[in-house]
């Protein structure tokens, strides 16, 4: 898992923040300007790469949340997020209107609207199956709980880690996933199995009425329409790294600046926070879910 470093906010931001109306036919069902979550917001009419970004710009407002800080300028929220302030301001106006001129953005309150627009406010459990290196790390990850997702249940083949507990998880066996997920409740199903386990074990997912699958395993998998599947792969993220890698190379040296190749772009800590949040778009475009872009249905996207 990836962790970023934010830059801090200042509470008596200067910079001047535009107020945000709805746009057009987006201001279908907005919310009123008072405090709290927006239960009106648009879902449908908000942009699929206005999607991701929100989900950056909420990491970011956590971080700021748990630093103390009150109010940030749009300027500061789009520096720390990787956008254009621009960028970050039209986002923004599809939730309604959010900042105040002179002094910037309540960060708890736009927090809320966020995390409201992006159906966090629900809450999601979580089954995960395949209960490996991989499934270990991310069934131990604790940013899940406060970003609105719960793990509820922990599933496997092996014998030998059947009846094992992870945290205060108890490993089940995969024979009782559909039962399991039902009885859990759970809306988003987690494949890191094998690549030939992966088809039936999201096939049992989807027999449960898990909706969402995130899936670590390297094939592609075939589910319903009404069924969003998102892919992690870490080999073509690699891959677009190594592009990246030999693009600043080429830059680095049409520039003269005389650094030895394989040492790409000099960056400090905002930029590197930069880096990490924009390169996924540069890589991947198309359909979204609640948590990012995809190439298709099938595509590809590392998990923010």
């Amino acid at each position: 898992m990836r962790t970023d470093v934010y830059p801090s906010a200042g509470r008596g931001a200067t910079n001047v923040t535009e107020l945000h109306p709805p746009q057009g036919d987006d201001a279908r069902g907005t919310a009123g300007t008072g405090g709290g979550a927006s239960p009106g917001v648009p879902v449908r009419d908000i942009p699929q790469a206005t999607v991701t970004r929100l989900a950056t710009y909420l990491r970011v407002l956590g971080g700021l949340a748990d630093a103390g800080t009150l109010i940030v300028s749009s300027e500061e929220l789009a520096t720390a997020s990787g956008v254009g302030s621009a960028k970050l301001r039209k986002d923004l106006s599809f939730l309604g209107p959010n900042g105040v001129r002179g002094v910037g953005y309540d960060v708890l309150r736009l927090q809320a609207r966020i995390e409201n627009a992006l159906g966090l406010d629900q809450g999601h459990r979580v089954v995960l199956v395949g209960v490996g290196n991989l499934g270990r790390a991310l069934a131990r990850y604790p940013g899940f709980d406060r970003r609105g997702f719960t793990m509820a249940g922990l599933f496997d083949s092996d014998p030998s880690i059947v009846g094992t507990r992870v945290g205060e998880l108890t490993i089940r066996h995969v024979d009782g996933l559909e039962s399991g997920a039902r009885e859990l409740g759970a809306t988003i199903g987690v494949v890191a199995t094998p690549g030939d386990a992966a088809q039936q074990v999201c096939d049992v997912l989807v027999r449960s009425g898990v909706r969402s699958v995130l899936s670590f395993a390297p094939t592609p998998l075939d589910v319903p329409e009404h069924v969003e599947v998102r892919r992690v792969d870490l080999a073509v993220e690699m891959q677009v790294l190594s592009f990246n890698s030999a693009r600043n190379d080429e830059l680095a040296h049409a520039s003269g600046d005389g650094r030895p190749a394989g040492m790409g772009q000099p960056c400090g800590p905002r930029s590197t926070a930069v880096k990490a949040t924009s390169a996924p778009h540069r890589a991947s475009s198309g359909k979204s879910g609640p948590l990012g872009p995809a190439v298709t249905r099938n595509g590809s996207v590392i998990a923010p």
